[in-house]
């Protein structure tokens, strides 16, 4: 009798921590990000983020 063959699991949207230093904790996924809070804080102004007050 014939194995199936077995597909990995789909990560439904997922990233496994941040794309730019790949801490697993604060991470941003609000429009797409996936970064952590820190490097978000240094990039935001470069992506186009203002901050107001």
């Amino acid at each position: 009798m014939a194995q199936p063959k077995l597909r990995p699991k789909k990560k439904f949207g997922r990233v496994e921590g941040c794309e730019r230093c790949g801490r697993k904790r604060g991470i941003v996924r609000r429009y797409g990000l996936h970064l952590c809070r820190q490097c978000f804080r240094e990039v935001a102004e470069e992506i186009g983020f203002k901050k107001y007050s």
